[in-house]
């Protein structure tokens, strides 16, 4: 095990907790000196002090984990990537500042949001072709934060639905006739299978779910688990959407919405029994999916949920993106950083599986901070099933940090260990710290670019080098 330095989330801890250094130590069974020692990163944080901090104080060894500060790190890197340049702060720097104060760079992080916020309201206020230069950000962006702060697992909500799933005998094979004898028997709810231009609708004064014939068996599976959430847990979904919304706005209703559909999965996919049959094969997303009976996005977003305490699954960031690059998914449970601005890496294998529907692509990639990941991807589409009517096609991405790779499948006959096999992708050209990519679709933000009519390069946008 490397050595762990985590000074200020300790003294953070110990601050949360009104201790004294005297205090925590006691508590520890170690010096008040040794415990001044690590909280300044004088010594290490050891495997015997981290059990009893988790034991003792409840927390899970991961809020001491240098992911959370290579998340934080990525995150000033797009936020402030024409400050830092102009200041001339370096990686080491920004590891320096996330590291030891975690706090302030939070606040650096918050400042540098608002202002590429107003600095998008002023481009559409002064555009003649924007609109309302005070729309505020997207609840749906915001829903998708939600999940990115809470690493795409729900405690709770995942406790709950897998006691109800063992309540009502959810199994491979019956969770359709379960679902439905629940919400009749407890709810009073009756099934309406039949043709319509909706692919679900609940009729509350009639206690009705109408379900669309498009929808395949474990669609209609997801559907009656969502519904029968909102009866059975609507209070609970409600509190927890609460803690970042306000009751009664757009952005609390989709969170509310979006914890439904997490504990539906949850549901139709009880942690203990997928956590197990994961393991079992290896993350083999199509034997999953064929054991189940669902489809392979749902088995996607639930692999990338397998964060439960003691009982974690491989963690995995997961994403949905259209041809043109619109990223409507993403989570993660790594530390893998999804552009805000700026579009995503042309050289990401998502945007390869268009080219062939339906195999699995699998490739090593490399951030510009030296993090690989191993990703798969897969083209899923969808149609209403009249002829000439338009569809939709998504990629399907799902990667982990290759210190994870050797326990999936598609990492078999892979070079994990070196590091020529892997493609460097990077956030987004805008933000994108590789200044001689040939892919390159933007000028790279904070570099001044170097502008010369008598020669031409392979690389799109030249930037004049730094002074020094």
């Amino acid at each position: 095990m490397g050595k762990t330095y985590a000074g200020a989330r300790l003294r953070r801890l110990r601050e949360e907790r009104r201790l004294s250094q005297a205090e925590m130590a006691r508590v520890l069974a170690i010096s008040p000196s040794y415990l001044n020692q690590m909280e300044h990163d004088s010594r290490p944080l050891t495997v015997p002090v981290l059990l009893r901090l988790t034991e003792t104080f409840g927390v899970d060894p991961g809020f001491f984990s240098e992911r959370d500060t290579t998340r934080l790190i990525a995150d000033l890197r797009e936020a402030l990537a024409g400050e830092l340049a102009e200041a001339g702060l370096s990686a080491a720097d920004l590891s320096e500042l996330a590291a030891r104060m975690p706090a302030v760079a939070q606040v650096l992080l918050g400042l540098g949001r608002r202002n590429q916020l107003l600095a998008e309201r002023l481009a559409q206020a002064t555009d003649s072709r924007g609109t309302d230069p005070e729309l505020p950000r997207s609840p749906h962006e915001e829903i998708r934060d939600f999940f990115y702060r809470r690493r795409n697992y729900l405690h709770d909500t995942d406790l709950a639905a897998e006691a109800l799933a063992e309540d009502i005998g959810i199994g491979p094979g019956e969770v359709l006739p379960a679902l439905t004898a629940r919400l009749a028997d407890r709810h009073g709810v009756r099934l309406s299978v039949g043709a319509a231009d909706h692919l679900h609708h609940y009729d509350a004064p009639t206690r009705t779910l109408h379900l669309s014939t498009r929808l395949r068996p474990g669609q209609r599976a997801f559907r009656l688990a969502t519904q029968l959430a909102l009866l059975e847990h609507g209070t609970e979904l409600d509190q927890l959407a609460a803690e970042d919304f306000t009751p009664g706005s757009p952005a609390h209703a989709l969170a509310r919405i979006g914890i439904a559909n997490y504990f539906a999965a949850a549901l139709v996919l009880p942690y203990r029994d997928f956590h197990t049959a994961a393991e079992e094969v290896r993350y083999d997303i199509e034997r999953l999916t064929d054991r189940y009976g669902l489809g392979y996005e749902t088995v996607c977003h639930r692999l990338s949920t397998l964060q439960r305490p003691r009982l974690r699954g491989v963690p995995f960031s997961f994403v949905r993106v259209d041809r043109a690059g619109n990223m409507s998914k993403r989570q993660s449970a790594t530390g893998f950083h999804f552009s805000r601005a700026g579009g995503t890496c042309p050289l990401w294998n998502v945007y390869e599986a268009f080219a062939a529907p339906g195999r699995i692509h699998v490739q090593v990639a490399e951030m510009p901070d030296g993090q690989r990941y191993l990703w798969t991807a897969r083209a899923v589409a969808r149609h209403r099933g009249g002829w000439g009517e338009p569809g939709k096609t998504f990629a399907i991405g799902l990667g982990c940090e290759i210190r994870h790779a050797h326990r999936l499948v598609y990492s078999d006959g892979l070079d994990l260990a070196g590091t020529s096999a892997a493609t460097p992708i990077g956030m987004g050209c805008r933000v994108c710290e590789r200044l001689s990519c040939p892919q390159r679709a933007a000028p790279p933000l904070g570099h001044r670019l170097h502008i010369d009519q008598d020669t031409s390069t392979f690389v799109p946008y030249r930037v004049t080098e730094p002074e020094g």
